[in-house]
């Protein structure tokens, strides 16, 4: 991705955020400059890779295949001093634009439409050699357990849920005619670079050209303080 496709993604997802009146964190709005007027005071924040998170999946194909999140909270299973065992993210999906099939080995997460558009989501089991099964998915919205068959497309309305457990694969994206989509995640710690199964291989960040100054840094850009 170019980091001016990045730059205008952050502002228009800072802008329709807004629309919901969600508030984000100060470390949201924070420039280069900043970053580099802070020391390891904020490692919570770099450790935990909180803030921004604009992926193609490097494909290089983000309308198509790609997302928005800022990770709002988190912990981590790796460092002793970070006592979080939750997560919380905001996520945005757009029409035609799909959060491609994956599970987590080990992250259990709600999945909440926040506001705006229908968001839909495509599940499968994952067997034994984490390929897509055609088991009947055992799932719980809203309290609510349901047997779906393999593929079942949920629809889920604002203010609707669903509970995603381990080795469940599952994609996700707008539905059309509706509008983007505000997501919420509520989940065990995340690690985005150890727990994602994505059934066809891919990326998890960007491959950036550079055509311009960042606007906001990604969560993985932060600098570290001598």
């Amino acid at each position: 991705m170019k980091r001016s496709e990045i730059n205008k993604t952050i502002k228009a997802a800072d802008d329709f955020i807004g629309r919901f009146s969600f508030a984000l964190p100060p470390f949201a709005h924070w420039t280069l400059e900043n970053w580099k007027a802070v020391g390891h005071e904020c490692d919570e924040i770099r450790d935990n890779m909180l803030g921004w998170d604009i992926t193609d999946y490097g494909l290089g194909k983000f309308d198509e295949v790609g997302l928005v999140l800022i990770t709002i909270r988190n912990g981590n299973q790796n460092m002793s001093q970070y006592k979080k065992s939750y997560a919380e993210k905001l996520l945005i999906s757009q029409e035609g634009q799909v959060c491609p099939m994956h599970f987590h080995w080990n992250k259990m997460e709600d999945i909440i439409n926040r506001g705006g558009g229908i968001m839909v989501m495509k599940l499968y089991n994952a067997d034994e050699n984490e390929n897509l099964s055609d088991t009947d998915v055992i799932v719980v919205c809203d309290g609510v357990k349901k047997t779906v068959p393999a593929g079942t497309e949920l629809e889920l309305r604002p203010g609707e849920s669903v509970t995603l457990s381990p080795y469940l694969y599952h994609a996700f994206w707008a539905k059309v005619g509706t509008g983007p989509v505000l997501i919420g995640e509520v989940s065990q710690c995340n690690d985005d670079n150890t727990d994602n199964r994505f059934y066809e291989p891919m990326g998890r960040f960007p491959n950036i050209v550079e055509d311009e100054k960042p606007f906001r840094l990604l969560c993985n850009e932060y600098p570290v303080p001598i």
